[in-house]
């Protein structure tokens, strides 16, 4: 008989780690049998659906994990929604259904330089493939934050330049963080790309990416998190109706 699909786990603390990022610590007897090595995986969260309704999945990525916890960032939109509600009031004792984890998504390891891009949603994904880089690695990263003050220190190789841009309203043109990353010296050898962001931002990304410069698909990654006056459901569709057009493209 295999293992249940959602596990429930404890809340055991709760720090702002910036004015627009709360970071929740999960532990309990749910993580008995939680696989090791998931820092950058996702999880499904699970929330009560208003009045009875059906529940609300969201998912996250896992921060840190240590043996007997991990850290869910949550990044705080003005507009709140269920998650960040959640996030915002959880204090240690509170419980939550979960599922996952899933797959993690890592920059191509192989490559003489690398590119990250991606905005606070993405903020814990990067942060670990950061950490991950050999520390002869070199390279840019661009980040989109609300405020100077949603800066963190991240750990990352010496020859990895970070940029931080400074948009407290999100752009469903992409701007902000496409002019940025276009601004970058693109330098020589074979580069790996990792993106992830708002849905208008990734498209404009990849659309730039594709028609700019040749890179293989096992070096590419783009992925929008969130969509700007959308649900996770929402977003979802958005989604697959994207990908179903740039099949056929």
């Amino acid at each position: 008989m295999g293992k249940p699909a959602t596990r429930e786990l404890e809340v055991i603390g709760a720090t702002q780690v910036t004015p627009h990022m709360r970071r929740i610590t999960l532990g309990g007897e749910g993580l008995a049998d939680f696989p090791e090595d998931q820092e950058s995986a996702y999880l499904k969260l699970i929330f009560p659906g208003d009045e009875g309704g059906k529940p609300l999945m969201r998912t996250y990525t896992i921060r840190h994990q240590r043996a007997s916890e991990i850290d869910i960032d949550f990044a705080l939109h003005d507009d709140m929604g269920p998650a960040s509600r959640w996030a915002v009031a959880a204090v240690p004792g509170d419980r939550i259904l979960v599922g996952g984890p899933g797959a993690k998504k890592m920059i191509q390891p192989e490559a003489d330089w690398f590119l990250l891009a991606g905005d606070m949603t993405a903020l814990p994904a990067i942060s670990v493939n950061l950490a991950a880089l050999p520390d002869d690695a070199r390279g840019h990263v661009v980040i989109e934050i609300p405020h100077e003050s949603d800066r963190q220190a991240l750990v990352h190789p010496e020859n990895i330049r970070l940029h931080w841009v400074i948009n407290p309203t999100p752009d469903p043109t992409g701007q902000p963080l496409l002019g940025r990353v276009q601004d970058l010296p693109w330098l020589e050898g074979q580069p790996a790309v990792w993106a992830a962001c708002e849905f208008g931002s990734m498209r404009a990304l990849r659309r730039w990416l594709k028609h700019t410069h040749e890179l293989p698909k096992s070096h590419l990654y783009v992925s929008s998190y969130w969509k700007i006056g959308q649900t996770e459901d929402g977003h979802k569709r958005a989604k697959q109706q994207d990908s179903m057009a740039e099949s056929v493209a």
